[in-house]
């Protein structure tokens, strides 16, 4: 698995993915972190629409995939994610998003993931939080008590787990979680655990 990792949307390095991914490749946009109750959704369908087009405009063929589509069908998650090259996760409540890949399996079928070479992993915020081995470091950011889906009434802190440690998105930027941000590192440093910085713009890119 390939991973292009941004503070905010597709960060200062974007044309990297044209590295990562062949042309046409598929994508599916991951938008889940945004079911919160009361979420404003037509600025949720034109951010998914933005995103999507950018995409298109790199050369790839993108989709929405919604992971509520999946939830207790982890078999056809799993068939459908064979069928793609990668996917974009983009960001708002990291808790929320980690209810949707517990419902729909892409929790588990993420190890699986990891094993393919062709396929890219991408996104920001949320969507990299979420990759850490635990929500801990996001929790005075994103509400944990959250609970868009009636499957889930307790917080999931086990993140996905290919970091053993935090990321800490839209650090000291023009983001208006920024402050919050710059508390939890304070927290990270207070109880000694491992964690990474980013400011929005910048990029986190692992080629396998």
């Amino acid at each position: 698995m390939n991973l292009y990792l941004s503070s905010f949307q597709f960060g200062n390095e974007s044309d990297k993915l044209c590295e990562l991914l062949q042309p046409g490749a598929k994508i599916g946009h991951i938008t889940n972190a945004t079911d919160w109750h009361g979420a404003d959704e037509a600025r949720k369908k034109a951010d998914l629409e933005n995103d999507m087009a950018f995409l298109q405009s790199l050369g790839f063929k993108s989709e929405h995939l919604d992971l509520k589509d999946y939830f207790n069908r982890k078999e056809a998650l799993d068939e459908k994610l064979a069928g793609l090259d990668g996917v974009w996760v983009s960001g708002g409540n990291t808790f929320i998003l980690r209810q949707a890949m517990r419902l729909s399996g892409f929790d588990t079928i993420f190890g699986k993931l990891r094993q393919r070479t062709d396929f890219l992993y991408g996104g920001y915020s949320a969507g990299i939080c979420v990759l850490c081995d635990s929500l801990k470091y996001i929790e005075e950011v994103d509400d944990p008590t959250q609970f868009p889906y009636k499957q889930i009434k307790e917080p999931i802190y086990e993140g996905l787990g290919y970091f053993n440690y935090g990321i800490l998105p839209h650090y000291k930027s023009d983001h208006f979680e920024s402050a919050a941000i710059s508390k939890e590192v304070e927290k990270c440093i207070e109880n000694k655990w491992l964690f990474k910085a980013l400011r929005d713009g910048e990029v986190i890119i692992i080629k396998e």
